[in-house]
């Protein structure tokens, strides 16, 4: 599986226009987005598009947080408060991208149709990258 990953190559189709969209017949499944890995159609975020003004006022901390050490490093300040503040903002950035893996896979991997071991395993799966993203 890994050497599939490592192989694949990302889609840099362009996104559909609204004209195009009419255009398809009715039924028609809508193209895959750009980015994403071929045969692997995403047609929507809504778990992104749910948390928009949650995930942006933390993007916000991540930027502050990034701009305090851009100053700390201008003031020369004691290299273990920059690491502390480094570390902080790794941990901020794992945090979000821990909460959008999940999203996501609850949104495009598991679905309604889950069965209670496959809904298990997708439950392993966010712990497993939470405890990694620690």
């Amino acid at each position: 599986m890994a050497r599939a990953m490592k192989n694949a190559r990302l889609s840099t189709a362009p996104t559909e226009s609204a004209s195009q969209a009419r255009q398809r017949s009715p039924g028609s499944p809508p193209p895959p987005c750009p980015y994403t890995l071929p045969g692997y159609p995403i047609l929507h975020m809504a778990h992104v598009i749910e948390n928009k003004k949650k995930l942006l006022a933390r993007v916000s901390r991540i930027r502050g947080q990034i701009n305090g050490i851009e100053r700390a490093l201008e003031e020369n300040h004691d290299c273990g408060e920059v690491l502390l503040t480094l570390a902080a903002c790794r941990g901020a950035l794992n945090a979000l991208m821990a909460e959008i893996l999940e999203g996501h896979v609850r949104q495009h991997v598991l679905n309604e149709k889950s069965t209670k071991s496959q809904l298990a395993a997708g439950d392993e799966l966010i712990e497993v990258i939470k405890r990694y993203l620690k």
